[in-house]
């Protein structure tokens, strides 16, 4: 079983920049845009992990105004305790 990691995306819709975290077991640009799109309110999340569903691709997450998607890993940076 692939351990999942979390994943910064940033993006911009109608011209805001917008940015979450998501812990997924992977991450390539088309997950990247799908993602972006279900945070936009545009793509589809499925109900478990057992559902297949079609991913929001970037040709259509571009016409609901959404652009400039990029995905990096999240950094660990470790706690300070005082």
């Amino acid at each position: 079983m692939p351990s999942t990691q979390l994943y910064v995306i940033d993006y911009s819709l109608h011209g805001q920049p917008k940015s979450f975290v998501i812990r997924a077991d992977r991450m390539d640009n088309a997950e990247a845009w799908h993602w972006a799109s279900c945070d936009a309110g545009v793509g589809r999340i499925g109900r478990n992990t057992r559902e297949k569903i079609k991913k929001t691709s970037r040709p259509w997450a571009e016409r609901f105004g959404i652009t400039e998607v990029s995905w990096r890993a999240a950094a660990t940076v470790p706690l300070e305790h005082s």
